[in-house]
């Protein structure tokens, strides 16, 4: 067992604040609350959980002041009257049975009021100015757009008058009143993420000629003046901090970090307890979409909390894809004070917990798929790709049984390794079989083509090693097994079948299906593909040799970037999750890559924000995607396709991959059922699923046979 992280795991002083460690978790806007804006029992028990899990904070996200007005939410949390403050104190409560500190962010959306838009109201902003256009549309799937669209009138876009301004400074005012009545902590004033505060900072937004625009000093001035009266609502006693962004990213002519750290000063003098450093960026661009408040860079705001952090002599907090180990170094270093999570703590909520007992192993990674914001933009509740648990935590969490069974799990993937990990906690017998000489299934082909998956594959063999699960590799199942182990009940967690679909041309040596280029980066046997890598597996048997490691992660990742067999000009036919990650993997490899696909988008399942940073990513490799292509068949080193306009085009390709053809296959359960085996499917032999619909199903069987017990 690794050692605590001493300086994450040590207690510390937030203004009059006393916190049992310096781990917190960001403010998320989670759509959990209930219809009127209270605090539902659901988004209760979604942070009760956190602080189950040992966070020393936990910020309320978007908590709104105006509500409904200023709301960039359906279900979005607000503290805008007083019929709001008894399910907060219920909130607080069940926060602080646990040692955890609760504080809300007080927030207004401003110009990213979506909920104002919808029902026609004004949206409040500094100034009237050119919006970009939203590029990053483009990015949506057909079937999201018509998820997110609401009918909404024409935007009344509404500078702010000095009693529009009065007004708002007066509902935060209230809103702290009501925070303290009940009983948080500390309040959080967003002035971030182009909200209303943020967007009066931003120069780029903010084009007023009176006292509220022009220097710095004046567009600072309404969230001087609204910490100023949220100070006075509250008391000199009271934490109060402010976040700010430290840069509008891709923006030329937005927040510098020069001014968020004059900015920084300011709120010092004034009495501000601390500073939550983020950013926000030019929503214009996609891939901007993950690279500022949620970056997908690692560390990408330390730099910009280590500036603030010289500049003043408050407390600092910063998050942003920062590994609890790093964490730990740059609060020993003095680089900031408190270390802020999101997405980690939806992956883990006992991240806090583990890593002051030191079992720094132990916690489940996460896999930055952004399917917790894409939900936002869909408008649906927070998920998690890796924890089925996150905002079902009443209904999926593991509960001791009473009655235990025997259970066989089929299928050593994701959604069996899931599902035996539940069962096995729950205490329940259960016994893995896998067909192959390692357990991982699909997962250890998606890890080498998106590496952050190879975490969440390493901690599934993890918890099946330090498990009370037998696991035997290398079995086949049959009936007869299954009645001769006296299963009480069989789970089948086989994963997809993967034809080549009916292409003409397919059956050539240069052609490779979805499962023959796993075999092949996975260093798998497959009779097909012998005879089309021979050179391939000569070098693989060097690579072993010299190493005397055989199929190790590692060499199975330096293995396929050394001696991978594929031509310059590649073509993917398939523009959907496993092809897309694909071509980025075959372009960093220096590969030539069109994509052609006869969906009118690619990406489909990908995570909307995930998707919208991989699609500038491959064009910025130079990946060619050809959508909307019917009609494709295979030449002689050649893809043929008609095009939207009924155009035929030919590509020259050194080799064809079929990244499509992946279907569900339940054949060894209906035969196991045949054999009067009680049995139940999960995981990609329902339908493929991906990693989300292998950890959901598993939650959700285990979770169900416990209802049924």
């Amino acid at each position: 067992m690794a050692k605590p992280l001493a300086h994450l795991a040590s207690p510390f002083r937030l203004g009059t604040m006393q916190l049992k460690n310096r781990m917190a978790v960001m403010a998320m806007g989670v759509n959990l609350a209930a219809e009127d804006g209270s605090c539902s029992e659901r988004f209760i028990a979604f942070h009760e959980r956190q602080a189950r899990g040992g966070a020393g904070l936990i910020i309320l996200g978007s908590t709104g002041v105006s509500w409904p007005a200023g709301s960039n939410q359906p279900w979005q949390t607000s503290v805008a009257s007083d019929e709001m403050i008894p399910g907060l104190k219920r909130l607080a409560d069940a926060c602080h049975a646990h040692g955890a500190k609760v504080a809300a962010q007080l927030h207004h959306g401003g110009l990213v009021s979506t909920e104002d838009r919808v029902a026609g109201r004004p949206v409040m902003a500094p100034s009237i100015q050119v919006e970009k256009a939203p590029a990053f549309i483009n990015a949506f799937l057909p079937e999201e757009l018509r998820m997110m669209h609401r009918p909404a009138p024409e935007t009344i876009l509404h500078p702010m008058t000095r009693e529009d301004i009065a007004l708002l400074i007066e509902h935060f005012s209230a809103a702290a009143r009501r925070v303290v009545e009940a009983g948080l902590d500390g309040i959080e004033i967003h002035g971030g993420h182009g909200y209303i505060l943020s967007s009066f900072l931003s120069p780029f937004f903010n084009n007023r000629d009176d006292e509220y625009g022009g220097s710095l000093e004046n567009r600072a001035r309404l969230l001087l003046e609204v910490f100023t009266a949220v100070r006075a609502a509250v008391g000199a006693d009271f934490p109060v901090w402010v976040k700010i962004d430290s840069g509008e990213f891709g923006q030329d002519e937005g927040i510098t970090l020069e001014d968020a750290t004059a900015t920084a000063r300011m709120l010092e003098q004034a009495g501000a307890d601390g500073i939550t450093v983020s950013a926000y960026h030019d929503t214009s661009v996609a891939s901007n979409h993950s690279e500022s408040n949620i970056p997908h860079t690692p560390e990408r705001l330390v730099g910009n909390a280590i500036a603030i952090r010289q500049a003043v002599s408050i407390p600092v907090l910063t998050s942003g894809r920062i590994e609890p180990n790093a964490a730990d170094k740059h609060i020993a270093a003095g680089h900031f004070d408190l270390f802020g999570m999101g997405r980690k703590m939806l992956a883990d909520p006992d991240l806090p917990n583990k890593v002051c007992s030191g079992q720094l192993d132990q916690i489940r990674p996460c896999v930055y798929c952004y399917c917790c914001v894409s939900q936002i933009y869909i408008l649906k509740p927070v998920k998690c790709a890796v924890n089925p648990e996150t905002a079902h935590e009443r209904q999926r969490t593991v509960i001791a049984t009473d009655s235990a069974r025997h259970f066989a799990v089929v299928g050593g993937g994701p959604a069996g390794m899931e599902a035996a990990r539940r069962l096995a906690s729950a205490g329940h017998r259960v016994t893995l079989l896998e067909a192959a000489d390692r357990l991982g299934g699909t997962l250890q082909f998606a890890s080498i083509a998106y590496e952050p998956n190879e975490r969440l594959l390493n901690w599934l063999r993890l918890q099946m090693a330090s498990s009370a699960v037998d696991v035997r590799l290398g079995t086949t199942v049959t009936p007869a097994l299954m009645q001769s182990l006296g299963v009480d009940e069989v789970i089948v967690a086989t994963g997809a079948k993967r034809l080549m679909p009916d292409l003409p041309g397919s059956e050539q040596d240069f052609v490779f299906s979805g499962d023959e280029m796993r075999a092949l980066v996975l260093g798998e046997n497959a009779p097909s593909l012998r005879r089309k890598t021979t050179a391939f597996t000569r070098g693989m048997t060097r690579l072993g040799a010299l190493t005397g490691v055989n199929r190790h992660p590692w060499i199975l990742r330096q293995a396929s970037r050394a001696w991978l067999p594929l031509g310059k000009r590649i073509v993917v036919i398939g523009g959907e999750l496993v092809g897309l990650e694909l071509a980025e993997y075959l372009a960093h490899r220096g590969r030539e890559v069109t994509v052609v696909d006869e969906s009118p988008r690619s990406g489909a399942g990908l995570y909307l924000v995930r998707r919208m940073r991989l699609l500038d990513e491959l064009h910025e490799l130079g990946v060619t995607l050809q959508n909307k292509a019917s009609a494709v068949s295979i030449g002689d080193h050649s893809v043929s396709y008609r095009n939207q306009r009924g155009q035929v085009r030919t590509l020259a390709a050194d080799h064809v991959i079929v990244a499509k053809g992946a279907t569900g296959d339940t054949s060894l359960a209906e035969q196991l059922r045949s054999a009067g085996l009680s049995v139940h499917t999960i995981g990609d032999c329902n339908g493929v699923g991906y990693i989300e619909g292998a950890m959901e199903s598993a939650a959700e069987l285990v979770a169900s046979s416990g209802r049924a017990a």
